[in-house]
């Protein structure tokens, strides 16, 4: 598995996942259809929106339907010869710290008919480095405390536990798990 950028060789595979019913999005499950829909409309403007690290993009729609101010930020897609999953890291210039709404640096999803085979925890590797180039010295990562699968990908990495909470409204209320991986020790 490697990590590509967003493109027009890589898009009919992306769509396929999503006509499948995969959604990029773990709290929005109609990103997906919307990321069709965007995509049958402009493909190349779709393109272009997925690396965004100037936050020249649109607010941002909450699961509650409200938005917010974009953050900079790209997606990378999981590849391994076929479309497998997506990857995304965004920040704040200047900060580690992130707002309020925003969960977590980083947030992946890997396709049902590809999970178990260590994707995410290879795509998770692969992206920290380039978060540490971006001047963060930490991401957070956040989880559901059912998905112990996703837990096992982020202690993997380095991961630790910072703290249970409960989400803001907008994005579900609901319990959630704060991870921490410092960047500045990777190698």
């Amino acid at each position: 598995m490697q990590l590509v950028w967003p493109s027009r060789e890589h898009l009919s595979s992306y769509i396929a996942a999503l006509e499948r019913g995969w959604s990029p999005n773990n709290l929005r499950p109609e990103a997906g259809r919307e990321d069709l829909a965007q995509i049958h409309a402009d493909p190349e403007g779709f393109l272009a929106s997925l690396v965004d690290p100037e936050a020249k993009g649109p607010p941002v729609a909450l699961p509650d339907g409200d938005t917010v101010p974009r953050l900079p930020g790209y997606r990378r897609w999981m590849w391994d010869g076929e479309f497998c999953g997506s990857i995304q890291l965004r920040w704040q210039p200047g900060t580690s710290a992130l707002p309020d709404y925003c969960l977590g640096h980083i947030g992946y999803a890997v396709v049902p008919w590809k999970s178990g085979r260590g994707y995410a925890k290879a795509a998770l590797r692969a992206l920290l480095p380039e978060a540490r180039a971006r001047g963060l010295d930490h991401v957070d990562i956040t989880t559901d405390p059912g998905n112990i699968a996703s837990q096992q990908v982020i202690r993997a990495n380095g991961g630790v536990l910072v703290e249970e909470f409960v989400k803001l409204p907008g994005l579900g209320g609901t319990p959630e798990l704060r991870f921490r991986i410092d960047v500045r020790a990777l190698r």
